[in-house]
Order: C-alpha cells, then sequence, then structure tokens
C-alpha cells in the first residue's frame, strides 16, 4: 500500500476542474437557476401555510378556498420542471466532465515514458481512469445541486421565519457559528479519508486485474487460496477506511442537527407563550414550526454535501496529481524518412535507478544490412541494448547514433519510424487479425497489402481457414490463436510496417518445430535488406550473424563471429557447449 498523500489545495482543485466546466457554463446557469426555483418553490409552500390556515381553516375565505388548489397544483407543476432541468443540466455537464476528464488521462498515457510504467500498476492507472474520475464529477453534479438547493432553500426559510416573527428567529441564528465548527472540524479528516480510500479501491482494482491475467499460473499452482487472500485483505482494508469515513461523516450530520434541535426546542417553547398571549396567529405559528422542521433536511444536506466534496476533491487531487506525471520529452528536431541503418553506441552508461548500472560502457558498431546477435545470461543488459534505440529511455550517458547522428537529435515519431520489433511476448489487441497487422496505419493501407503481409509471414494458411477470414476477431491478446500464430501476425505486422531496422527478441524461442519453420522462413525473408538485432538465448540460431556481442553483467565481454568465439573459448563458448550438451542429452 502506498504511504498517504499530503492534502492538496483545495483552491488550485477548483480552478483546475473549472476548466472542464467552463465550456459548458450555459447548461449549467439553467441547471442553476432551476435549481433556485426548486427551491425557492418549496420555501413558497412553507410561507403559504399561514394564509391556508388563517383566511382558509379560520376565517373561511370562499374565494381562497376556491383558488387554493388551482394555486398549488400549478406550482407545484412549475417545481417538477424545475427539478427536470436542474437535475438533467446539472448531470448533463457532469458526465461532460467525466469524458473529458477520461479522454485527457487516455491521452496523457500514451505520452507518459517507460519509467513511468516500470513503476505504476495496471490496477493504479485503471483506478484513476475509471473511480477517481467518476468521484470527481458525480460528486461535483451531487454538490453543486445540493450547494445550490440547500442555501437557497435556507435563504428562503429564513425569510419566511423573519417575516412571521422576527424575534423567534434570532435565536435560530445563534447555531449557525455553532454548525460552522463542526462542519469544519470533520471536514479536513473526511478528506484524508477519501484520498487513502483511493489507494484501496487501486490496490483492489491492481488484485482483480492480475488474477484475470493470470488465471492459468494460479490454476497451474493452485493459487487461488492465496490469491483470495491477497484480495481479500485489499477489501477488508477498504472496508475499514470506507467505514471510517462513514463513521466521520454521521457524526458531523448528528452533531449539526442536535444543534438545530436545541435551537427549534427553545424557539418552540418561546412561541407557546406568545401564542398564549395572543401575539401570534394559529397559522403564523403553523408556518414558524413548519419553516423550522423543514430547515433541518437543507442543513443536513449541506453537512453531507461537504463530505461528497471532499470525496470528490480527493478523486480530483489523484486524477491531477497522474495528469502533472512528466510526459517523454522529445527534444529532437531532425527528420527521418528512411534510415539506412547505421547504428553506433560509444561509451554509453544506463541504469534504471540510482543504486544499480545495468549497461558499464559499451561500445559496438553496426552497418546497413548486417545480423548482429546479442547474446548472454538472462539480465545481461541485451534488451536494455534494444530499449534505447527508439528512446524508451532517454537519461543514458554516452552516445547513441543512428546514421551518424545522435538518436536524441531525431523528432521521436520519426525515430520510431526506423523500426519493427518481433518478440516472444507478441502484444495483440481484442480486434481483427486484419487490424493487428495494419495496426498504426489503418489509414493508409488495402486489404491487399494486409493480405500480401501475412503471406509474407506464412500467415494466409491458417488465415484462410477461419470463419471471417481476416475479419475475424481474435480475442485479447490474440487468446484464440496459437503461439505460433500469434507470431505470424506479428510478423506481418513488421512487414507491413517495412521500417530499415528490425529488432528479433527470443522470437522463436517458445515454439514448436513446425511453427519455427514457419517463422524462421517468414524472419529470413524479413531481415532482407535490413539491420538487424537479435536478442537470442538459444545460440544455434544465430550461428550465421555477421557479428555475435556477448554481454555478461551489463558488459561486453566479447565480439566476433560465431566461429572465432567458439576458438577463443570464452563465455560464447561456454554457453554454447553447454546448450549443445544439453541437446544431446535430450
Amino acid at each position: 500500500m502506498s504511504k498517504p498523500k499530503a492534502v492538496a489545495n483545495a483552491a488550485v482543485l477548483y480552478v483546475r476542474l473549472f476548466k472542464y466546466v467552463r465550456p459548458y457554463w450555459p447548461v449549467l446557469i439553467i441547471g442553476m437557476l432551476a435549481s433556485m426555483a426548486y427551491s425557492g418553490i418549496d420555501a413558497w409552500f412553507v410561507s403559504f401555510l399561514k394564509p391556508l390556515l388563517n383566511k382558509g381553516l379560520v376565517a373561511k375565505n370562499p374565494h381562497f378556498l376556491k383558488w387554493a388548489p388551482v394555486q398549488i397544483l400549478l406550482v407545484f407543476a412549475a417545481r417538477g420542471l424545475a427539478s427536470f432541468l436542474s437535475t438533467y443540466n446539472v448531470a448533463l455537464v457532469s458526465r461532460y466532465v467525466i469524458m473529458h476528464l477520461r479522454e485527457a488521462i487516455f491521452a496523457h498515457l500514451q505520452r507518459l515514458p517507460a519509467r513511468f510504467y516500470d513503476h505504476a500498476t495496471s490496477g493504479q492507472i485503471l483506478s484513476v481512469l475509471l473511480y477517481s474520475v467518476d468521484q470527481v464529477a458525480n460528486a461535483g453534479a451531487d454538490v453543486l445541486t445540493t450547494a445550490i438547493q440547500a442555501s437557497f432553500l435556507i435563504i428562503g426559510l429564513l425569510i419566511v421565519m423573519l417575516t412571521t416573527s422576527w424575534k423567534l428567529s434570532l435565536m435560530y441564528f445563534i447555531i449557525i457559528p455553532l454548525v460552522a465548527v463542526i462542519m469544519r472540524v470533520g471536514s479536513l479528516r473526511v478528506r484524508r479519508l477519501s484520498l487513502s480510500i483511493q489507494d484501496t479501491i487501486a490496490d483492489i482494482t491492481h488484485r482483480a486485474e492480475e488474477n484475470i491475467d493470470g488465471y492459468k499460473v494460479v490454476r497451474g499452482f493452485d493459487g487461488q487460496m492465496s490469491e483470495i487472500k491477497k484480495f481479500n485483505a485489499a477489501a477488508l482494508a477498504n472496508r475499514i477506511r470506507e467505514m471510517k469515513l462513514i463513521t466521520a461523516r454521521s457524526m458531523s450530520v448528528s452533531g449539526v442537527q442536535l444543534v438545530a434541535a436545541l435551537a427549534l426546542s427553545a424557539t418552540l417553547y418561546v412561541a407557546t407563550i406568545e401564542i398564549a398571549s395572543g401575539q401570534l396567529s394559529v397559522g403564523s405559528f403553523v408556518a414558524m414550526v413548519a419553516a423550522m422542521l423543514a430547515l433541518l433536511k437543507p442543513m443536513k444536506d449541506l453537512t453531507t454535501m461537504q463530505n461528497k466534496l471532499y470525496r470528490g476533491l480527493a478523486g480530483a487531487q489523484t486524477v491531477f496529481e497522474f495528469l502533472d506525471q512528466k510526459p517523454e520529452v522529445d527534444t529532437g528536431t531532425q527528420t527521418l524518412k528512411r534510415a539506412e541503418g547505421r547504428i553506433e553506441f560509444s561509451h554509453v552508461d544506463f541504469s534504471y535507478d540510482l543504486e544499480k548500472t545495468v549497461l558499464h560502457d559499451i561500445n559496438f558498431k553496426v552497418q546497413p544490412g548486417e545480423i548482429i546477435a546479442l547474446v548472454g545470461r538472462s539480465g545481461s543488459g541485451k534488451s536494455t541494448i534494444v530499449n534505447l534505440l527508439p528512446r524508451f529511455y532517454t537519461d543514458f550517458s554516452g552516445e547513441i547514433l543512428l546514421d551518424g547522428m545522435p538518436v536524441r537529435d531525431y523528432r521521436l515519431t520519426d525515430l520510431r519510424l526506423q523500426f519493427s520489433m518481433v518478440s516472444q511476448n507478441v502484444t495483440l489487441f481484442n480486434d481483427t487479425i486484419a487490424h493487428n497487422i495494419a495496426y498504426g496505419r489503418l489509414a493508409d493501407v488495402t486489404e491487399a497489402q494486409i493480405l500480401e503481409a501475412a503471406k509474407a509471414a506464412y500467415a494466409l494458411d491458417f488465415i484462410e481457414q477461419l470463419p471471417q477470414g481476416l475479419h475475424t476477431l481474435i480475442g485479447e491478446n490474440g487468446v484464440l490463436l496459437s503461439g505460433g500464430q500469434r507470431q505470424r501476425i506479428a510478423i506481418a505486422r513488421a512487414i507491413l510496417k517495412n521500417a530499415p531496422i528490425l529488432i528479433l527478441d527470443e522470437a522463436t524461442s517458445a515454439l514448436d518445430t513446425e511453427s519455427e519453420r514457419y517463422i524462421q522462413a517468414a524472419l529470413e525473408d524479413l531481415m532482407r535488406h535490413r539491420t538487424t538485432l537479435v536478442i537470442a538465448h538459444r545460440l544455434s540460431t544465430v550461428e550465421h550473424a555477421d557479428k555475435i556481442i556477448v554481454f555478461d553483467k551489463g558488459k561486453i565481454i566479447e565480439m566476433g563471429k560465431h566461429a572465432e568465439l567458439l576458438e577463443r573459448d570464452g563465455l560464447y563458448a561456454k554457453l554454447y557447449k553447454m546448450q549443445f550438451k544439453d541437446a544431446e542429452t535430450a
């Protein structure tokens, strides 16, 4: 669980939220005016009790009795219209705010650097995108509606009380400072608890998402009970904090109502004395009592509203902290249509954090069209090398050159168009095969080009056997396809991109013999006339590479062709002999 967050300045959050509301101010004003009208009608009805009793029931005025029902019907029809306009218009603005905040968050996700994804869980991100945004907008809609309706109803009822008996009304004003103190004391705790609830929701989302993604591992290793315990612990933490929040809110509401009830009791006692002395009519007394009783609800609503407000502000703080994450910085100005594929690493050092350096003084050159193999034990820095080329990480020391120019000088979009990657862990989307092959290029490719790429990747044979061919949906991350089929879709995507530099990250390591034969043939076609970097654990697949670079603990310890490295009898020879011995044993 993350440590508690500091409470942000409410005024700053209001100003930032207002930017999302501002385009819809005409709709919001209509909703606010309707809310005022709604409260005004309620206050009017309380004041109407005085003539209803005095003129209607006591004096029995026939004209008044005739028109009173019609008057009440018309007024309450107007009240219903005002209620609809208030609810609809405020909710409309709220929905727009939710939509725009989610759009802003999702767009920001596309610009965040790799380091952000290294530390944030998908559960935390989804919690912000779904739960926190809802808290902001829904609390905002409820708060605005309640604030206007409750405030105007209180003002209207106080006017009724003052015009009925200003002496009795003064007693009610004594409680206002006490109510303010109670609300102030409870508000800060409510807001802190609301912030902590954001964290528990993120933890629950993370636990569920991780379990859903890894359900096969969970079942295969009999980890169901362990997962249930972890999820239940997260759910328990959420329940405890939610109950603390409910307790804090309930105490604030109860405190306000208790103070209001004391004032009401005192006022009723004085009112009975005035009635006995003839200073107060029956209608005035009933209107006064009705106004005082009616005041309890809006005062309770205002207290509840404050709690909702702070919950919304907690959501807003979480959302804006996310949006304040620094995006990828693109300092490059040089354009690049198509690279030749000449790569150079010069004295490159890199670390993922301050404690552990991953790459130490990396130096090597790659000529256009060469096939370069990066080999070594797991964790030796091979994948880090290929992540630095397209500037997924930029805070490396030394220099990385592409066609003689530092990669930092190229525009990010242009730089990343020069690379195609095929890895063991293929990423496919819950879409059609055609859209997965043409990912990122849907607007400028034809179905014929997609078919040509699929054919070149040896994928057309299984695609044609599917019910809808290219237009078959393949499920989340291509779950409806086999490993070899998913790999061939990834190769077809790389073929269609037609980038001059190809990165192969263990592209065939987890495949059966038949699938590997298809994939290897497709890769050989793909590598022609391209600069290729191959990360491989199975050394038999890189024997024909133009150059093999051997990594160990983030350093280059050997470099050369397959035969040369075997002759040196270093780490490469040791790893190769070990794999050869394993293959013979198998």
